[in-house]
């Protein structure tokens, strides 16, 4: 029987090394070779040889040099993200051996919208540590859409998620739930009152977080039902700037009574906001997988801090 020919690229008897992949996607990075060596503690031949066995072994360039700098190919440019995404396994792989070995090491990697990774993760995390100092921690803050993005691709282990977000690929359990307060200047006009509703507002001017989110649409309702538009000076993105502009004068910020916290101090004082608005998050997981022991623990490191 005659023998089919092999199509181009990667021949069947060639294994591609991961340190190889590791040199090829630090010069991405990095856009240097002798910057990738450095980082990998690699010499300059080291370095070239690994990425001339990668070439020979997927059978095209990753790279042409133009005046002594790499220039990564078309295809290069291709595999880049696939190689991402590989390491990104190998580490995950690498973390659960750690991970199984005992809890003298390992890396719990979190995603949480930015006011909770600011606000209340350091005080969960320092908690953990305190527990298991040699467990790494890697943190990354974003949007509750590319956070949860994140949780159900397994980019991370875990995360904080606020609610009410889409279920599906993920397991979640709801943790805390907070109210509302009117953030101001101790010498506000609204300072006085104990309760502060939107009437009291008025034309006030205010510090509104999230424009377009769910949680702006319950502020302007609120304003709505007694027929006004909240009178906005300046729309920001975190709790933490939120109160620095208030404690300026800019006006009064309408916040999480949760996340506030960690930012009241003179001249800010606060004062409940009435009809209440609540905010509850959710610990999440993947539920394509069980999480690995270490994450279970920081899980129920997360359900003691918030009583449950």
């Amino acid at each position: 029987m005659e023998k089919l020919p092999t199509p181009p690229g990667l021949s069947p008897d060639k294994d591609v090394s991961f340190r190889a992949l590791r040199v090829f996607s630090e010069i991405m990075r990095t856009g240097s070779a002798t910057a990738a060596g450095k980082q990998l503690s690699l010499s300059q031949p080291a370095v070239s040889r690994l990425i001339a066995q990668l070439e020979a072994n997927v059978g095209f360039d990753l790279f042409y040099r133009d005046r002594g700098k790499l220039v990564p190919t078309a295809d290069g440019i291709k595999l880049i993200q696939e190689v991402e995404l590989t390491l990104s396994s190998l580490d995950r792989f690498n973390s659960l051996v750690r991970d199984i070995a005992g809890y003298s090491a390992g890396t719990i990697r979190i995603v949480a919208p930015p006011s909770f990774a600011e606000g209340i993760l350091p005080d969960i995390v320092s908690r953990f540590r305190e527990r298991f100092p040699g467990v790494e921690f890697s943190i990354d803050s974003r949007s509750v859409e590319t956070a949860r993005t994140m949780i159900a691709m397994r980019y991370v282990d875990c995360g904080f998620l606020k609610l009410p977000t889409d279920e599906s690929d993920l397991a979640i359990q709801q943790i805390v739930s907070s109210g509302s307060v009117c953030v101001m200047h101790e010498n506000h006009p609204l300072a006085a009152l104990d309760t502060i509703t939107p009437a009291d507002i008025g034309q006030h001017p205010l510090i509104l977080l999230g424009a377009g989110r769910y949680w702006r649409t319950q502020v302007d309702s609120s304003f709505a039902a007694f027929g006004l538009r909240p009178v906005v000076a300046v729309e920001t993105h975190t709790h933490g700037s939120a109160c620095a502009l208030a404690a300026h004068g800019n006006g009064m910020a309408i916040l999480n009574a949760l996340l506030v916290k960690p930012y009241l101090h003179k001249p800010l004082v606060t004062r409940a906001f009435d009809p209440p608005i609540l905010h509850e998050y959710a610990f999440a997981v993947s539920n394509v997988s069980r999480p690995s022991r270490l994450t279970l623990e920081f899980k129920n490191e997360v359900l003691q801090y918030f009583g449950m």
